[in-house]
């Protein structure tokens, strides 16, 4: 072949072909970690539900007895005092099991934060309403502004389960037992321990309830940790009662908030019209 044809020739390409493009590992990664992150247990959420439940039903009864269509002792009958603590009782238990469950790897401080400031901003809506309803006994501090500090104090017993166990349970006996005039000040009542019960509509003072949030932490790590509970943990509810109480459970700040202005209201319309 003449030299300027072998020059003009093109030449083979003897390089390897091109490599696909790499598979976008990262973003795979970081959408399996925004699903795992924090995902919901509807066990938990169906929990909180029946402790949402149970206090509209109570609520509703204290409604009925506050516009004198039933007369019922709120505050000194075994039945609604004993009912009372099971519903305070379910849902800071739950608090602590929930704690746990959405720090188990770390804890989220932004989460975390907007939480405690949407809990604490509730907690001072319900301290306006109710001072605007019942001046007298106006609610100083109730399950809200108890939630707001148990989310701050809880933080400090997250990695210990066992010390939250031992440690609740001397809460609890020690502030359902311990009198001291002491604690009978203004400034103190917040914390328990008082030889009476202030005139307050809701009243969740730091002990003995704190105690129940440090039981439900160590609940919430035996839940994590315990494969016999593996099964519980993974339920998802199928039954309508199933879905409604997990739903519940998922907006139960949403309906604290509201469910006691709507049966007020309505009962109350009710009352006018029958007039």
């Amino acid at each position: 072949m003449p030299p300027q044809i072998m020059k003009n020739a093109p030449r083979r390409n003897r390089s390897r072909p091109p490599a696909p493009p790499p598979e976008r590992k990262k973003d795979k990664a970081s959408l399996h970690h925004v699903q795992v992150k924090h995902p919901r247990f509807s066990a938990i959420d169906a929990l909180r539900g029946f402790a949402v439940a149970l206090m509209v039903a109570y609520h509703f009864c204290f409604d009925l007895n506050y516009y004198g269509w039933i007369q019922v002792n709120l505050n000194d009958d075994p039945f609604w005092l004993n009912s009372r603590a099971i519903i305070v009782t379910l849902f800071l238990c739950v608090v602590g099991i929930s704690l746990v469950l959405a720090n188990r790897n770390a804890i989220d401080w932004r989460a975390w934060l907007r939480r405690l400031g949407i809990l604490a901003g509730c907690a001072a809506l319900v301290s306006a309403s109710s001072y605007a309803l019942f001046p007298q006994s106006w609610i100083f501090f109730g399950v809200l502004h108890f939630v707001v500090v148990a989310s701050v104090l809880g933080l400090v017993f997250l990695r210990w389960p066992r010390l939250d166990l031992a440690m609740g349970i001397i809460l609890v006996v020690v502030g359902s037992t311990v009198e001291l005039p002491f604690f009978n000040q203004p400034g103190l009542q917040w914390l328990g321990l008082m030889t009476y019960k202030p005139f307050t509509e809701d009243y969740v003072p730091l002990l003995p309830w704190f105690g129940v949030v440090l039981i439900g932490l160590f609940l919430g790590r035996l839940a994590l940790r315990e494969k016999r509970l593996a099964p519980v943990m993974a339920w998802k509810p199928k039954s309508a009662p199933g879905r409604s109480l997990a739903f519940a459970g998922r907006h139960s700040l949403l309906i604290y908030m509201l469910h006691q202005p709507l049966l007020m209201g309505v009962l109350y319309l009710i009352k006018l019209v029958g007039r």
